[in-house]
């Protein structure tokens, strides 16, 4: 694995209780990790929190992976970010000493679509994923992740022009397909993150703890 340190990749860690998993807090376009942490505090004020930045630059903005252009995936790099990002949280469970802890992906948009890349073919280093406002991130090149121990639930607006509607139902079928548990909440509305997703989605948590 490649050697890491603080400053290759901008983080926020926060230990939380030793009871609880570890949340892995992915930003949206234009986002960044700090800003993370108010959404894990709704979701789980006790869980540790781990906040990376997203690497790839986009006119400035902070992203996960490239894309050719709105919904349009540069799925080769879509790959190599989430081996990229498996390879940190490998560094970080050494770092904090997370060795035993459950680590759960929740991700917006950007954020949502490389923790469910992470899941689909890394599923040994996140079992679970919170996917707010995601859609399937690759392509139609072949599957082949045992998903049996992977849990996730896909919150999502019924128009939101972002994240189709039909890539979604791509995804959950994909999932289910490789053996992983999937829960869908759809709401009315578009792209974003509502009280109602937040709600359900600490649900979500508190069941599967």
């Amino acid at each position: 694995m490649n050697t890491l340190n603080d400053l290759d990749w901008p983080h926020v860690f926060r230990p939380g209780s030793s009871d609880r998993p570890v949340l892995l807090m992915l930003h949206g376009t234009g986002g960044s990790e700090q800003e993370m942490t108010g959404l894990a505090d709704l979701l789980d004020p006790a869980a540790a929190v781990l906040a990376p930045r997203g690497r790839v630059s986009e006119g400035g903005a902070n992203r996960w992976f490239r894309r050719h252009a709105e919904g349009v995936f540069d799925v080769d790099d879509v790959v190599l970010r989430a081996g990229e990002l498996a390879k940190f949280i490998a560094w970080a469970r050494h770092r904090y000493d997370l060795e035993d802890r459950a680590i759960v992906a929740v991700g917006f948009s950007n954020g949502a679509n490389i923790g469910l890349a992470l899941t689909l073919l890394h599923p040994e280093t996140v079992a679970r994923v919170v996917a707010f406002s995601g859609m399937f991130p690759l392509d139609d090149r072949p599957l082949t992740s045992d998903l049996s121990r992977t849990e996730a639930i896909l919150i999502n607006g019924r128009s939101d022009g972002m994240a189709p509607l039909a890539s979604v139902t791509k995804l959950a079928s994909v999932l289910t397909s490789l053996g992983a548990q999937v829960e869908q909440e759809l709401r009315e509305g578009g792209h974003g993150i509502s009280a109602t997703d937040v709600g359900a989605a600490a649900g979500w948590l508190t069941r599967c703890s």
